[in-house]
């Protein structure tokens, strides 16, 4: 009887409990979607002639407090507190007088289970040592010396497929002992010129001008959280994707992170001067994720606002990374798209890459790029149209590279053509098409016309997808490697073991002179000019600068190489046949022609703005010569311009081997 009494007790306790989990789930849903919306763009700090004001959104707080500080880090006990003041829509309020300017804040608001951890606000735009401790700081006093006449690079009237992206991590670029550069590791080892390797050739940003690329992708550089600021005399090393402060400078790349002011002067400093040479600058941004929830200032400040959650309450984390954040919540879309037009004003940043941006919605995307394209309207946009896991936002609503018809203005990197080249990412010892996989013919057709529909290719047999997905060429990224996973040169030495150093090179060549000739947007990883390795590691995000570093020396040693990528760009820009400027363009003037296995040859009908009439390119992937007669016409043999073309003179074609024929007016 007791056992019976005990059992029905244990039951009710345990509905009971149930019951207030569900039910206080259920209502904070229910609060979370009834929050209210903040709409004025002033969250954070702003300056007035007398005053600084500190906005922060966190509907949910009972109380919000204010922590003012002479350092960023040690001393414990502020030297004030200011109760802040909740003004409307959720937004806390606080007034300081400008003699404060310079001293370090945080935030900690009162919930139901008490006082957070103290943050930063989101909107920080400087912050100390490990970004613990906002700063009170005017970014737009913290200019370089004439950053009033920083001028844009004059892509007016320019298509994305115009422009030719190299992608660099900004300590990668200088950190070398032959890299040339003083401010190893830092922003201002872009400002630097006439630097040079151990041999004498160009490094740094004159090697950007004369590689000829439009744009410079820098790996995030924005606050992250991994590299330890107050031991930046040990080496340490990640890639940043891991957000701490969205708005802030990373605090590694400049000479001194404890001040936010120099931070933002270095970072416009190194925009400025690419600016100077014609290039423009694409942030590489992560507001997917971040590299915590516990501690950070969207959890602390609006707890289970800004992520995603399954049912049961669990966090959403299609990132990889533990957390995913969501932002089809109207605060968190505001946040990301003010946070983007912040960079763009204020820093001069022309276009963002979106660290996998399927996880992000499809609405939030294209009010991106509508209120981007207001102050920029060649602001260039992509990202990674996948996500690295299951999200709980639904996949219809998911901004997908299969979702892109319905995204104008934005691209997405093309799978397709980078496995169809050179094999499968995952699959380490899997061959691609220049190393003799034919199978993977209709992939690279696939790139080559920009991901868009053509009557001449078979979508069936395309890895990685079943249709075409860019509505434009200008739609597609087209790529052969980038940072992740291993570089084009490490991959094709681990699938090809039996290969020589000579068909290695062959076949690294010949992978982006398919890349520089196809009509979507090209994307170089940097150092691949010169056959860049990173000994084999695959995934080098903390891995030493020994294996992440540009080895400048490699350039003296593979200058070929370097060379035909030059050449190859040059071409590129000289003739609109490579970056037709629709996709009915494409589908009318690009004709691919009858052609051995492993070889892919197609013809262009020049638009009339190109000198050349038509254009002739083909691909020799075979290990083999092979006959093969270009079609009746008065051609010119344009690339390449070495002793392969004496080959073709025999009617043969050289193994692995890409050839350009055109026919003047």
């Amino acid at each position: 009887m007791k056992f019976s009494i005990l059992l029905t007790y244990v039951f009710l306790l345990f509905s009971t409990i149930l019951f207030t989990s569900c039910q206080e789930r259920a209502e904070k849903q229910i609060q979370v979607s009834e929050y209210p919306i903040y709409r004025k763009s002033d969250l954070g700090l702003t300056f007035q002639p007398e005053a600084m004001i500190l906005k922060v959104w966190s509907p949910v707080a009972k109380s919000m407090r204010l922590n003012l500080y002479k350092s960023d880090l040690g001393v414990t006990q502020p030297i004030e507190v200011i109760d802040m003041g909740k003004v409307e829509n959720g937004v806390w309020q606080a007034k300081l007088t400008n003699d404060k300017t310079g001293l370090y804040y945080t935030f900690q608001a009162e919930h139901r289970d008490g006082w957070s951890d103290e943050v930063p606000d989101p909107y920080a735009k400087a912050v100390g040592r490990n970004g613990k401790r906002g700063q009170l700081i005017n970014p737009s006093e913290a200019n370089p010396e004439n950053w009033s006449s920083d001028a844009k690079p004059d892509f007016s009237g320019m298509k994305p497929n115009d422009f030719l992206v190299y992608e660099v991590h900004v300590r990668d670029f200088s950190i070398s002992e032959n890299s040339g550069m003083e401010n190893k590791g830092k922003f201002l080892a872009f400002t630097e010129r006439g630097t040079k390797n151990s041999k004498g050739f160009s490094t740094g940003v004159d090697h950007l001008k004369e590689m000829g690329v439009t744009h410079v992708h820098l790996l995030p550089s924005f606050d992250f959280h991994t590299i330890d600021e107050t031991r930046l005399d040990e080496p340490q090393y990640n890639w940043g994707y891991d957000p701490q402060n969205y708005n802030v400078p990373e605090g590694s790349y400049s000479t001194n992170p404890a001040d936010g002011a120099i931070r933002i002067k270095e970072f416009k400093a190194m925009v400025q001067s690419l600016h100077e040479e014609g290039i423009g600058v694409v942030m590489d941004v992560v507001y997917n994720h971040t590299s915590r929830t516990d501690g950070l200032s969207f959890e602390e400040l609006v707890p289970g606002y800004y992520y995603r959650h399954w049912n049961d309450s669990t966090l959403g984390n299609a990132s990889g990374c533990g957390n995913e954040t969501a932002s089809e919540q109207p605060m968190m879309r505001k946040f990301i798209i003010e946070s983007l037009k912040y960079w763009a004003n204020e820093y001069h940043v022309d276009g963002f890459r979106f660290d996998l941006m399927a996880i992000h919605d499809m609405e939030t995307m294209k009010e991106i790029e509508k209120e981007l394209r207001i102050t920029n309207p060649n602001v260039l946009l992509y990202g990674e149209g996948w996500t690295a896991g299951d999200s709980p936002l639904p996949i219809e609503q998911r901004a997908l590279k299969s979702h892109t018809y319905q995204m104008p203005g934005i691209a997405a990197f093309s799978d397709e053509i980078r496995d169809g080249l050179k094999g499968h990412w995952s699959s380490h010892e899997s061959k691609g098409y220049v190393s003799g996989n034919f199978d993977l013919n209709e992939s690279v057709k696939f790139g080559i016309v920009g991901g868009i529909e053509h009557p001449q290719i078979d979508y069936a047999a395309v890895n990685n997808t079943d249709t075409a997905w860019a509505a434009e060429p200008h739609q597609c990224m087209v790529y052969v490697s980038c940072h992740d996973n291993h570089t084009l040169y490490d991959k094709l030495k681990i699938a090809n073991p039996d290969a020589s150093e000579k068909e290695i090179r062959e076949m690294h060549l010949l992978s982006n002179f398919v890349v520089l000739t196809s009509q979507g947007v090209p994307f170089l990883h940097a150092g691949v000019e010169y056959l860049r390795t990173k000994d084999g590691v695959e995934n080098s995000y903390q891995s030493p600068d020994s294996i992440n570093q540009m080895d400048w020396d490699e350039k003296s040693l593979n200058l070929y190489h370097v060379e035909q990528h030059q050449a190859l760009i040059k071409l590129r820009k000289e003739h609109p046949s490579f970056r037709l400027g629709s996709a009915h363009e494409v589908r009318g003037r690009v004709v691919f022609l009858d052609s051995p296995a492993g070889v892919l040859a197609y013809r262009i009908e020049s638009p009339k703005e190109d000198e050349w009439k038509r254009v002739v390119v083909v691909i020799n992937a075979t290990n083999a010569l092979v006959d093969w007669n270009v079609p009746a016409g008065d051609w010119d043999l344009v690339y390449p311009e070495n002793n392969v073309s004496v080959n073709f003179l025999k009617g043969k074609l050289s193994p692995r081997q890409g050839y350009i024929f055109a026919e003047r007016r």
